[in-house]
């Protein structure tokens, strides 16, 4: 599991460590991952321009010690001091290995210094709030389009929050240390980190309230048959979905369900579309009952009562689509509420902007105020249990944002909520494995959400063996 701790947190577990260690012994594990992820980034160290962006936190200090190594390996290392404030030591210490040192001025503009091959933000650590200042903007227009490595955060974004609030950093490369915070995992500022790399530092830290699945994860979630099982036992899901208008989102939505993760898929809708569903998938059967109902995608005017219909069974139900519109309160019973932004703005009556801004306050108020479980879909779609837990996913490309993947990722979930997981593991298993087919089924290029589908029962064979 890749887990995502708050700032509190992490600053608890850094003083315990602290405590144990020599002064200054944490700082240079630190420093030494930073250097070597730089050298990785350059391909090598002899002759390579480091350019240093230095606040007054220990993330500057970071930099500064990561600079010291970097120098004894024949980089050519500026330090740009964005405060009267720093690490002193650190200053020292890079003086002393042939690194320049000098104070940014904002009025004097950027020091004489040859363009660098690369920039370390070493400016605001992950106690920064607000964005940047305008030293810090200042030097960062100074040294366009040269790669960045941020330490531990990219400065200015919302740490705890993965929001955005003024100038930020967009980074390359992150290096985090001892775990990764929630602004790695939830957008916007996730967008705003590149590639992650987190350096153990040795850290004893407590549960997270946001984690990302792995490929092990999935593997342990996973409902399999028993080797006594039969179509039954492995649960039934049946889909409402689609209309005479929007036939194909029928065909999606039990494509998603037909994968295999469960044993059985009955189909419950407009005859013309039932009758496509039978020719496409004729394993699909008719009415009958079921142990988790897909209700709503491709609906149209009939998913109010469709959805009435299939709470009325008293079985976990996926509220997608034209269904969602019909939620007001708690369902009463086990439930996937499955928005994008602009559904779920229409569903707390706040604007799709304020939703984007703010992905994780507003899946967690959702799924708090709704009693369900709400799966926000985006670049890193997030689940939300009403008790606060979140899981990001962070498998899929692109190529996935296209019409019907929707429909598709319910069927998925409706089938893993039949074959017996709890609608939070069922919500994040299903929208890892969609992510995961896509990046497949995609190898670089388009997609279409049938493609997705089909390349499910793939993945899943795929996925590391079980102890």
């Amino acid at each position: 599991m890749r887990s995502a701790h708050t700032v509190e947190q992490v600053r608890a577990a850094e003083g315990e460590l602290m405590a144990r260690l020599p002064d200054g012994v944490l700082m240079q594990r630190a420093a030494a991952g930073l250097a070597y992820a730089v050298i990785d980034l350059l391909g090598g160290a002899y002759g390579r321009r480091v350019l240093l962006l230095v606040g007054s936190g220990n993330n500057g200090g970071d930099a500064l010690y990561a600079g010291v190594l970097l120098a004894r390996r024949g980089c050519l290392v500026d330090a740009w001091l964005l405060s009267d404030r720093a690490h002193e030591a650190g200053v020292a210490a890079l003086r002393a290995a042939g690194g320049r040192v000098v104070r940014f001025d904002v009025r004097r503009g950027a020091p004489s210094t040859a363009r660098p091959d690369v920039v370390v933000d070493g400016i605001v650590g992950i106690g920064g709030r607000g964005g940047l200042g305008n030293e810090a903007v200042a030097a960062l227009a100074a040294v366009p389009g040269v790669p960045v490595v941020a330490v531990d955060v990219p400065s200015g974004v919302g740490v705890d929050t993965g929001e955005l609030d003024g100038e930020h950093v967009r980074a390359d490369v992150t290096v985090t240390f001892g775990t990764h915070k929630i602004a790695h995992l939830v957008d916007p500022a996730a967008a705003a980190c590149g590639v992650v790399q987190l350096v153990d530092i040795g850290l004893d830290l407590p549960p997270a309230p946001v984690e990302a699945l792995q490929p092990g994860d999935v593997a342990a979630l996973l409902p399999r048959p028993r080797p006594d099982a039969h179509k039954y036992t492995r649960g039934v899901v049946g889909v409402r979905s689609g209309s005479a208008a929007y036939p194909g989102a029928g065909l999606l939505s039990v494509a998603g369900a037909a994968t295999g993760l469960c044993g059985m898929v009955r189909y419950v809708g407009d005859r013309a579309v039932a009758d496509r569903v039978r020719e496409a998938h004729p394993e699909v059967v008719g009415e009958g009952r079921v142990q988790a109902w897909v209700v709503g995608s491709g609906g149209g005017e009939h998913a109010g009562r469709e959805l009435a219909e299939a709470l009325d069974e008293g079985v976990p139900v996926v509220v997608d689509a034209d269904a969602l519109a019909h939620v007001s309160g708690r369902l009463g019973v086990p439930a996937v509420l499955t928005p994008h932004a602009g559904e779920l703005a229409a569903m707390l009556g706040t604007g799709r902007a304020d939703i984007e801004a703010s992905p994780l306050a507003h899946a967690r108020r959702a799924a708090d105020e709704l009693g369900a479980v709400v799966l926000l879909k985006g670049r890193h779609t997030l689940v939300a249990e009403p008790e606060g837990r979140v899981r990001a996913t962070t498998t899929g490309v692109p190529w996935l944002a296209t019409a019907g993947a929707g429909d598709v990722l319910g069927g998925l979930i409706g089938a893993l909520l039949a074959a017996g997981l709890e609608p939070f593991d069922a919500a994040s298993v299903g929208s890892w494995l969609h992510g995961a087919a896509a990046t497949l089924a995609s190898r670089g290029g388009p997609v279409v959400a049938g493609d997705v589908a089909r390349h499910v029962a793939a993945v899943v064979r795929h996925l590391p063996s079980r102890a």
